[in-house]
């Protein structure tokens, strides 16, 4: 006899394995060792020989794999293509300065060639994030794999959903905390902007119209601000300078992000955001204080959280042939 108290136990049971299913409990290390044994061997082989040819690229590879995971979860949704009947993430405003695609396209071409409809564009998105950070010198951290591709791609998700540059600190933590990452993953995370550029774009209201009356951030050191005015955007709607987001070290992953925070000169209103809260202002001071092989675990572990966010494993969603392009 089936009692209220065991229905109750099985409810709670079946609520939980969902959740473990929804966090990206069902990614595996070592997914393709059966179906794909070579497939991480190629993909970072591949890698290592263009990304050691064009570092540049890591930054840009390791945003797309944050902007996919924001959106829908991290199932390679960021990669399709718009049609006539669809604005795809692609073509939200915060996605038109992604770089790569072509890059994901051309490693997916030697895995189908390999071992056809089995590696996800998803994985191959996660892997190559990693691989690209790790080929130029920064952190390695697990890729458990067994992601699916995602069968939806909405440019007004993307929107509503990336976090911002022009950010506030509250906007910032909900953000975050919407995807299960905590205030310490977004100080961590936003750690990524060691590497890379940006264009004038995502920030010059800081230097021309902060609050709209053609005046500066206050808050962004005097000296930065002249300098970033003077040299990079000379006027405001500037869209083709770009500028380090770490000046002196854009293409090495070390704690110079973190540096320019406590001098004041984060590029972003986002990363000035950071500062102005206490709990997170404590953890840069507390990466600061530390070695860096303290930051590149943190990084390490963050990075491998943020990739089980919302993931289609078993059934769910499918294995594109072509990374654009739905199966049907």
């Amino acid at each position: 006899m089936v009692t209220k108290e065991t229905s109750m136990k099985c409810l709670s049971l079946c609520l939980l394995l969902s959740l473990l299913s929804f966090s990206g409990a069902d990614l595996e290390l070592g997914f393709y060792e059966i179906t794909c044994p070579n497939a991480e061997k190629i993909i970072f082989e591949y890698v290592k020989e263009h990304i050691s040819k064009t570092p540049s690229l890591a930054a840009p590879l390791l945003r797309m794999h944050f902007h996919d995971c924001f959106v829908r979860g991290c199932d390679a949704s960021v990669l399709i293509d718009s049609t006539s009947k669809n604005k795809a993430e692609k073509a939200a405003f915060p996605n038109q300065s992604l770089r790569g695609f072509d890059f994901v396209d051309r490693v997916k071409s030697l895995l189908e060639k390999e071992c056809p409809g089995v590696v996800s564009c998803a994985d191959i998105i996660a892997l190559i994030a990693r691989d690209s950070v790790l080929v130029t010198g920064g952190p390695f951290w697990n890729v458990p794999t067994g992601r699916r591709d995602g069968l939806i791609s909405n440019s007004t998700e993307a929107s509503n959903n990336l976090p911002a540059p022009t950010f506030n600190f509250t906007s910032l933590q909900r953000s975050f905390a919407s995807k299960g990452l905590n205030l310490k993953d977004l100080v961590v995370l936003s750690g990524a902007h060691t590497i890379g550029v940006s264009h004038c774009t995502s920030f010059d209201k800081r230097l021309y119209n902060f609050t709209g009356k053609g005046d500066q951030d206050p808050s962004l050191d005097k000296f930065y601000a002249w300098n970033l005015k003077k040299n990079k955007c000379k006027f405001l709607n500037d869209t083709k300078t770009i500028v380090e987001m770490d000046p002196g070290s854009h293409r090495t992953f070390d704690l110079g992000y973190y540096k320019h925070l406590m001098q004041r000169r984060g590029l972003f209103r986002s990363d000035e955001a950071l500062m102005t809260n206490p709990v997170t202002k404590s953890y840069i001071t507390q990466i600061l204080s530390s070695p860096l092989e303290e930051f590149f675990k943190e990084f390490a572990l963050s990075m491998e959280k943020m990739g089980r966010i919302e993931v289609k494993t078993g059934s769910f969603g499918e294995i594109r042939t072509n990374c654009a392009v739905r199966n049907s």
